[in-house]
C-alpha cells in the first residue's frame, strides 16, 4: 500500500519546555483488482485456474460464469486471493465479474470477458469407469479407469484419481497401458465395503495437447465374498461363499492341446445365453478343433481369450473325470444354473493344477502381481493410499 507522508510542526510553551509532536497522515487507496487472464483473450488454454487478486483492500464477490449462464465455476477467497476451483470447458465464452471494497471506502467492479481454446475429439480422452454406479460387486473387484485417447502423463491423472471405502482400505493404482489404469486394495474387498471413486479429470492436462474430457463420480457395493477354486487335476470346482465350501461340483477343463489357464482370475461378464465362435479365440474355421456353438447357457467370461464357466450337457460324461474343452470349464445345466446364481461380477476364480500360466493382462489378472509388484506401476513414488 503506498502511503503519503505529511509532517505537521507545531510549536508551544510549557511548564516542561518546548514539544514537536509528528503526526503521520496515511492516504487510502482505491482497490485495484488483478485478474490472470486477460479481457478479450480469444484462446485461452483449458487447463487454466483462474485467479484474482485485490490489492488495496478486500474482494467480496467472485463470480466466473460461461455467456450462456449455463456454466458456473466455483472458487473461493483466501486473503486477497480468489481461485478457481475447477478448470475450464473447451471453445467456451467466459465472464469474470469481481467486485470488493478499497482501502478508501469505495466499491470497485471489475468485468473481464474471454473464450477458451477449442478442442477436437482427438484433444480430449475420455475416463470409462467399471464397476457402474450403484454396482454390487465380488471381492476381487477392481476399480477400472480406460481412456479412448492416451494418457502420457499419468502422474498428472493420478494425482486427481481418487477411490476412497468405508472401512478404509489400502489399495494402490497400477497402470496397464496409457489407455488403462486399475486399483486395486491390497487383499480382497471386506464384503459390505461401501466405495466411491471420483475423478477430477475434466480439462487436466494429459499430455502431448490432450486434455481430460470430463469428470467420472461412482459409488459402488462390495457384496459377500465368494471365492471359486477351479482344480484342474481333479476335475472339481468348489464354491466357497464367506470363507466356508458350499459346493464341490464335477467340471471338466481344457484338453491336453488346450489348457485351462492357470492363477487367479476374475469374473468380468455373465450372459444367461450366449454363442461361442471358436473364431474369436484365433481358431480357423478350418482347424479340426472349430467350433460354433449357439446358446451356451449360464456363462461367465473370466478371460479376454474366451475362457468361461459354463453349461456344457454336450461333455456330461466327461465331468469329474477328464479335460476334454477347449479351455472353458464345463458343468452341468443345473450346477451352472447354480453357480451363475451365486455369482457377481468380481467374484474371484481361482485355477490350480494346470501347467499353462495365465498371461498378465489376458482378463483382469490384478491378482497375480505381489504388493511390491503393484505399487511399481504407480505413476506416483508413494504408490499405495489409504482409500
Amino acid at each position: 500500500m503506498a502511503l503519503s507522508v505529511a509532517v505537521l510542526v507545531l510549536s508551544g510553551c510549557t511548564d516542561g519546555g518546548v514539544s514537536n509532536p509528528v503526526d503521520v497522515i496515511a492516504a487510502k487507496d482505491p482497490l485495484s483488482i488483478s485478474t490472470s487472464v486477460e479481457s478479450g483473450d480469444s484462446d485461452v488454454p483449458v487447463d487454466t485456474l483462474v485467479t484474482v487478486d485485490g490489492f488495496d483492500g478486500d474482494l467480496s464477490e467472485v463470480s466466473l460464469v460461461s455467456q450462456d449462464g449455463k456454466a458456473t465455476v466455483p472458487g473461493e477467497i483466501h486473503g486477497v486471493r480468489w481461485t478457481a476451483q475447477q478448470l475450464l470447458e473447451p471453445a467456451t465464452s467466459y465472464v469474470l465479474t469481481a467486485a470488493g471494497t478499497g482501502d478508501d471506502g469505495k466499491k470497485v467492479s471489475s468485468v473481464t470477458r474471454f473464450t477458451t481454446k477449442a478442442l477436437t475429439l482427438d484433444e480430449q480422452t475420455y475416463p470409462a469407469v467399471a464397476p457402474l454406479q450403484d454396482e454390487t460387486v465380488g471381492v476381487g473387484m477392481p476399480v477400472i479407469v480406460s481412456f479412448d485417447v492416451p494418457v502420457r502423463d499419468r502422474a498428472a491423472f493420478e494425482k486427481r484419481m481418487k477411490v476412497t471405502a468405508e472401512p478404509a482400505t489400502v489399495g494402490g493404482w497400477y497402470w496397464l497401458s496409457n489407455h488403462t489404469a486399475h486399483w486395486r486394495p491390497r487383499q480382497y474387498w471386506k464384503p459390505g465395503t461401501k466405495v466411491s471413486v471420483d475423478l477430477a479429470l475434466n480439462s487436466v492436462h494429459a499430455g502431448e495437447g490432450v486434455y481430460g474430457q470430463q469428470d467420472q463420480h461412482v459409488d459402488f457395493t462390495v457384496g459377500r465374498s465368494v471365492v471359486h477354486v477351479v482344480d484342474t487335476k481333479r476335475h472339481r470346482l468348489t464354491v466357497k461363499i464367506n470363507g466356508k465350501n458350499r459346493r464341490v461340483i464335477p467340471v471338466s477343463t481344457g484338453d491336453a492341446k488346450h489348457r485351462s489357464r492357470n492363477g487367479v482370475k476374475v469374473v468380468m461378464e455373465k450372459h444367461r445365453s450366449i454363442d461361442m465362435d471358436a473364431a474369436t479365440t484365433g481358431v480357423d474355421s478350418d482347424d479340426p478343433g472349430y467350433y460354433n456353438l449357439k446358446g451356451v447357457k449360464w456363462a461367465m467370461r473370466v478371460t479376454n481369450s474366451g475362457e468361461f464357466l459354463h453349461a456344457a450337457p454336450w461333455s456330461a460324461a466327461s465331468q469329474g473325470n477328464a479335460n476334454v474343452s477347449h479351455g472353458c470349464v464345463g458343468m452341468s445345466t443345473k450346477d451352472a444354473a447354480w453357480v451363475f446364481a451365486q455369482t457377481k461380477r468380481g467374484d474371484v476364480v481361482n485355477y490350480i493344477g494346470s501347467p499353462r500360466r495365465l498371461e498378465p493382462g489376458n482378463g483382469w489378472t490384478d491378482w497375480n502381481r505381489s504388493w511390491d509388484e503393484w505399487l511399481e506401476g504407480s505413476a506416483l513414488a508413494a504408490g499405495a493410499d489409504a482409500a
